[in-house]
């Protein structure tokens, strides 16, 4: 986690550069009952002002952000794009 939030995620920000509007780090407590397993250790929230911004920004630098990846986990992450609405 120190890595994620002291390397990977300021790298991310410097490459998505002025598209990227916010980053929000969730780490995984619990499941929702008590004691129960947690779903995802971390979900990162990167908003951007449309999808097609996102693709832009993430293109030319996805190469270096997915091989940093290995260096704070060994699972393979789950990327989605949502569109916000509340």
């Amino acid at each position: 986690m120190k890595y994620y939030l002291e390397q990977h995620c300021p790298t991310v920000g410097q490459k998505m550069g002025r598209a990227l509007r916010k980053m929000e780090v969730e780490q995984g407590l619990s499941g929702g009952a008590p004691g129960a397993p947690i779903a995802y250790h971390v979900i990162c929230h990167l908003t951007f002002d449309s999808a097609e911004a996102f693709q832009a920004a993430f293109a030319p630098h996805a190469d270096t952000i997915m091989a940093d990846i290995p260096r704070y986990t060994s699972l393979q992450p789950v990327i989605q794009i949502s569109e916000v609405k509340i």
